[in-house]
């Protein structure tokens, strides 16, 4: 069953009449609608490529949320080979937030880490919807420190809203655990590569995206903060998420000019959930281009190349 947002409820409608057109037939014999279903999905297909042809940035965001999206688990599942999880940050606890372990792309051995949102209701309580606490980022760390003592690859997967700000997570030194995430990324002397598949929410999204080579899917977002906070703070009105998000030069499109993302990922259309294992094989594609573009590189130059990214950003973009 397909989940449409709110934008796509005028599709919603043609596609549920052509499926009931259909369910009659079936129902009935000699009943023969197909020409009629026909042109209802040939008006639903136009109707869809007008939509996602310019989609706003607050439909972008919406779209890197949809809960058929994949994630973290469906890439590792189909990209993946000899996935070995690692868990615990060795000092309070295992993040089921967080994914991490030891994997093989193809034939390169590599380390693996990436948000995980869940897929239902139970898995989504389990994973506390992608919002890692301080013990997440320290696994994070951990593996980071552990690729580079080994001379593997390292590969994120980022989708999550933000870091959680739970009381218990802020006792235990939430920004604390992400600044030290950070500087990891900025410190192994590895390929670092990361990807963007849904929502890259501040500084939890940075403590794993501070990487050599960084690419978001079409309809993915990266910001500081989400259109809702930053209408809540600006505006007092969390209702004025439309005007925020166009303020906040979040979507892939407007990040590539400014340096932050390296490349798009095209989406098939109508966005990743619609097309999920093209959209995972696209990812995969990309992933090892960027990891082709980094090897032979010695450890002071990929340092020192994900270091100069950083400061870079922001420097060609400003005038757009």
């Amino acid at each position: 069953m397909t989940n449409y947002l709110d934008f796509e409820k005028p599709l919603a409608e043609i596609e549920g009449k052509a499926e009931e057109l259909r369910a009659l037939a079936r129902q009935s014999e000699g009943m023969d609608v197909e020409d009629e279903a026909k042109a209802l999905d040939k008006k639903a297909a136009d109707m869809l490529a007008d939509m996602y042809k310019s989609l706003t940035p607050w439909r972008k965001c919406q779209v890197a949320r949809h809960p058929d999206r994949p994630h973290c688990r469906d890439y590792i599942d189909a990209l993946f080979t000899e996935f070995t999880p690692l868990a615990g940050d060795r000092n309070f606890a295992d993040d089921l937030a967080v994914m991490g372990g030891m994997a093989r792309l193809g034939d390169r051995p590599v380390v693996l880490i990436g948000h995980e949102k869940g897929h239902d209701t139970k898995s989504r309580i389990e994973r506390n919807f992608g919002m890692a606490r301080p013990e997440g980022y320290r696994k994070a760390v951990r593996l980071m420190q552990l690729a580079d003592r080994f001379n593997l690859p390292v590969i994120t997967l980022v989708d999550t809203a933000g870091a959680y700000p739970g009381k218990g997570a802020e006792e235990r030194g939430q920004s604390e655990a992400i600044a030290r995430s950070t500087e990891a990324c900025l410190s192994i002397g590895v390929p670092l590569v990361s990807v963007i598949i849904g929502e890259g929410g501040s500084g939890g999204a940075v403590a794993f995206a501070s990487a050599n080579r960084v690419a978001m899917l079409e309809h993915s977002v990266y910001s500081v903060i989400s259109p809702e906070g930053c209408a809540s703070i600006l505006w007092k009105d969390s209702e004025k998420m439309r005007e925020a998000a166009e303020a906040l030069r979040l979507t892939a499109q407007d990040l590539t000019k400014l340096g932050v993302c390296d490349r798009i990922i095209p989406e098939p259309l109508g966005g990743a959930h619609r097309a999920r294992p093209d959209t995972i094989t696209r990812v995969g594609t990309v992933i090892e281009e960027m990891l082709g573009e980094l090897s032979g590189m010695s450890r002071k130059d990929l340092i020192a190349n994900r270091r100069r990214k950083f400061l870079d950003i922001g420097s060609k973009g400003l005038a757009a």
